[in-house]
């Protein structure tokens, strides 16, 4: 019955409020849409990223470690490994820049459409502001047209100008909520990577000292 009620409220209300919710409903099915994504691409990526780390500390062949990339190809650590792999004898500071340079492009890749959360959030619940108060102004402009107010004549504008703020807030709270929980789990990702990196740098390090020791011995 009030699914009914709400319904036809909807229905009756101006185009400016009609339009004001199709603004809402569009932001709130895209941000569910991130909110699954996001979901789904971080569950992931710490799931190979933790495969292949044990892998690397395993693993004596880095060519078979390359191979284990191919496979695994939303983890961060995968790409830092693959673009230490396409060097020759790196030293540490070439070693560093390229890491640098992927790290950068994965920590972008992670926080990838977390804006669009943190502007839903922070814009639906004024846009449907704005809708409530349009849709009273016409309430109470339409009282001034009949010259009589009572709660049947204001009672169904002011109830379809709210349904715009319950819509804004039914768009922003889970897209306030899914962006502090993806950023917090996207900032301890980069972490994560800043960490395999500098074992990367370090395994790098002893190759090269191994190289120089060889050397010096032949």
């Amino acid at each position: 019955m009030a699914g009914n009620t709400i319904l036809s409220l909807i229905l009756k209300a101006g185009l400016v409020v009609k339009f004001v919710l199709l603004i809402l409903v569009f932001f709130s099915v895209v941000s569910w849409a991130i909110i699954i994504y996001k979901y789904m691409l971080l569950s992931k990526a710490e799931k190979e990223s933790g495969i292949f780390h044990r892998a690397f500390q395993k693993s004596k062949s880095m060519e078979d470690l390359y191979q284990a990339t191919k496979t695994l190809t939303s983890s961060p650590f995968t790409a830092l490994f693959r673009a230490l792999h396409g060097l020759e004898n790196p030293d540490k500071d070439e070693a560093r820049r390229a890491l640098r340079r992927v790290e950068a492009l994965e920590a972008a890749r992670l926080e990838k459409y977390l804006t669009f959360l943190a502007t839903t959030g922070s814009t639906a619940p004024f846009i449907g502001l704005f809708g409530t108060v349009w849709g009273i102004m016409n309430s109470f402009m339409g009282i001034g047209r009949i010259g009589a107010a009572s709660l049947a004549v204001v009672a169904p504008g002011i109830a379809e100008a709210l349904i715009a703020t319950a819509a804004g807030l039914a768009a922003a709270i889970p897209a306030v909520v899914a962006y502090n929980y993806y950023l917090s789990r996207t900032r301890r990702n980069i972490i994560m990577m800043e960490d395999f990196s500098q074992e990367l740098l370090e395994h790098i390090a002893r190759g090269n000292a191994e190289k120089q020791t060889g050397t010096i011995r032949d």
